[in-house]
């Protein structure tokens, strides 16, 4: 009987973490995720459409969230006016909570212009390239039992792999006030007692920001909902069956100096150390050459369409 050799070694020390994202834009998640990955315990590698590198086998990955800006979004002043009554303008008690909110004063201004510096423009577009390469490498990781994270785009496109349904567009859900989204933590989140996730970041409330004009519907097979906002907006999903698949829909890679979003990265990197196998060069090849799947195609006319509306209104 043939023996199976396998190519690269498994690091049980430093897990190879893939991190997806665009061919175009992207660069400021990829950083923020990327030193997300490494406090975390493990080795960020970037794959892209077209530079679909595995390097040395990758253990886990995490499906990032778009490049692009929601033409939309309401990424200014008075986003920032919010953020800062609830923090720096707050009467301050002592030296520390001073510092801290100095601290935060300066973090996110910085992290909100260096993201408007490095967008494209403010659109969102469709990139089939990218999300076939993120589908067949959820597929490929579903198979082999590795851990997978989503987030924001990333979390919408593991429900409609396990095929699950989205909101196209949440805006409609915020009938009294806008929907904020921002890098600032401008949205609270409930998270369902006893679920993983809770488990992770210990607590059931959480502060956290938004980025997004979609979100999941309805959970796909072996999914299910697990934080959402008081309107009834899905913020989380998990997975039933699997020991680690879940998806936010925020960016904790915005947010590295709360340790809640710190776990969910340390969590990852913890049951990527304990995988048996992992994504290679061939199937990597098997993924890419795979058909194009039906899910896409309709999430994609569907997202079509939304943008051909939104630039009608424009």
């Amino acid at each position: 009987m043939a023996n199976i050799v396998q190519r690269f070694k498994i690091n049980r020390d430093r897990p190879t973490i893939g991190i997806t994202g665009p061919d175009k834009g992207g660069g400021v998640a990829w950083f923020f995720a990327a030193m997300a990955v490494r406090m975390a315990g493990g080795k960020p590698v970037r794959i892209t459409p077209s530079k679909h590198r595995t390097a040395d086998g990758l253990q886990a990955l995490i499906i990032g969230g778009g490049a692009d800006i929601d033409p939309r979004a309401l990424q200014d002043e008075n986003v920032i006016n919010e953020y800062l009554e609830q923090t720096i303008r707050k009467p301050k008690t002592n030296i520390f909570q001073k510092v801290g909110r100095f601290t935060s004063w300066l973090y996110y201004p910085a992290l909100f212009f260096l993201r408007k510096a490095f967008s494209r423009k403010r659109t969102w577009t469709i990139d089939p390239d990218r999300d076939h390469l993120e589908f067949q490498l959820i597929d490929q990781a579903v198979k082999k039992g590795l851990p997978v994270m989503g987030i924001c785009r990333g979390s919408q496109l593991i429900n409609v792999y396990f095929q699950g349904t989205l909101h196209q567009d949440i805006n409609a859900f915020y009938l009294e006030e806008p929907n904020p989204s921002s890098v600032f933590p401008v949205k609270k989140v409930y998270i369902k007692r006893g679920s993983m996730l809770a488990q992770i970041l210990g607590t059931e409330e959480l502060e956290v920001n938004a980025l997004h004009h979609q979100a999941v519907k309805e959970p796909g097979t072996d999914l299910q909902i697990v934080a959402k906002e008081s309107i009834g907006i899905t913020q989380a999903i998990e997975t039933t069956t699997q020991k680690f698949i879940l998806g936010v829909q925020w960016h904790p890679e915005y947010l590295p100096q709360h340790k809640e979003q710190r776990s969910l990265f340390k969590a990852l990197v913890y049951h990527a150390k304990g995988v048996h196998f992992q994504i290679e060069d061939d199937d990597m090849e098997q993924a890419l050459s795979s058909p194009r799947a039906a899910a896409l195609q309709q999430m994609q006319e569907q997202e079509a369409a939304l943008l051909e509306e939104v630039e009608g209104e424009e």
